[in-house]
């Protein structure tokens, strides 16, 4: 995959992908990440990328030239051919869609992805209505800019990209995967979150500081351990995130856990 980011901040990238999955995954030549700084694509003397809006407010907005200039530099596909060419242009924005995992799923899917890097008062709204082909917010809460949006989108879609991570299954089964992971008897392996949040995780040593592993992890018994994974993740979305239960996949199992949680709850 290639991802090329547009912004006014080019140095702010040097360190947020030099290191863990994304810098491998660069190195493996799965990734190619460019910087592309607007300002060179200014014709002023003090490199001005952005101006006051018509009609008056506070603050200043991307001006469109520089943004423009820098696309058609890069000779991405138009908007009505990006589908076929596997290619997406994303505004950071926070009036955008919200970026979740299953977002991360479609775009890692993709060939090139073109981030545009927003500023907290806006970009001139002709960038978004005729370069990106849509706009993403990481979070219903305003940021300075899309400088941070733009690496966070960057390392949820690394890691998903195929040899990006040593074992594959582990991104199947953390929260927020829509995989179901249904077994042949029709409960739910613990491969696979279904759209919950993923379940607990233990390690050496089996007691610190008073504290305890349970006991069933130690059990052997393949089925019970699958289970009371299973039971955790229920009971840890019901406290955390119960919005995630309308549009998890369940199973009968599934169902009857959660209203055992439920009564236990009350």
């Amino acid at each position: 995959m290639k991802i090329d980011i547009l912004t006014i901040f080019p140095e702010f990238f040097q360190g947020p992908f030099e290191y863990g999955i994304i810098s491998r995954a660069r190195q493996a030549g799965l990734v190619q990440i460019e910087i592309r700084d607007l300002r060179a694509f200014t014709h002023d003397r003090h490199r001005t990328v952005d101006d006051r809006p018509f009609g008056g407010g506070e603050g200043m907005v991307l001006k469109p030239e520089p943004i423009f200039e820098c696309m058609e530099s890069l000779n991405v596909a138009t908007i009505s051919e990006r589908t076929a060419a596997r290619e997406s242009v994303i505004l950071l924005s926070a009036q955008g869609q919200r970026f979740s995992q299953q977002l991360a799923g479609e775009l890692a899917k993709l060939e090139r992805m073109v981030l545009i890097c927003g500023r907290y008062e806006g970009v001139d709204e002709r960038v978004g209505e005729h370069l990106a082909d849509r706009e993403i917010s990481i979070g219903d809460y305003v940021l300075s800019g899309g400088e941070l949006g733009a690496a966070i989108i960057v390392d949820a879609v690394t890691r998903l990209l195929p040899g990006a991570v040593g074992n594959e299954n582990s991104t199947r089964q953390e929260s927020f995967t829509s995989e179901t992971g249904l077994t042949q008897n029709g409960s739910m392996s613990t491969c696979a979150s279904g759209g919950l949040l993923d379940y607990p995780h233990y390690t050496r040593p089996a007691e610190f500081r008073g504290m305890f592993v349970p006991e069933v992890l130690f059990s052997g018994n393949h089925e019970e351990i699958r289970r009371w994974r299973r039971r955790t993740a229920l009971e840890k979305t019901l406290r955390n995130r119960p919005d995630l239960l309308n549009a998890a996949t369940l199973s009968e199992e599934d169902k009857r856990l959660l209203a055992q949680i439920k009564g236990e709850d009350i």
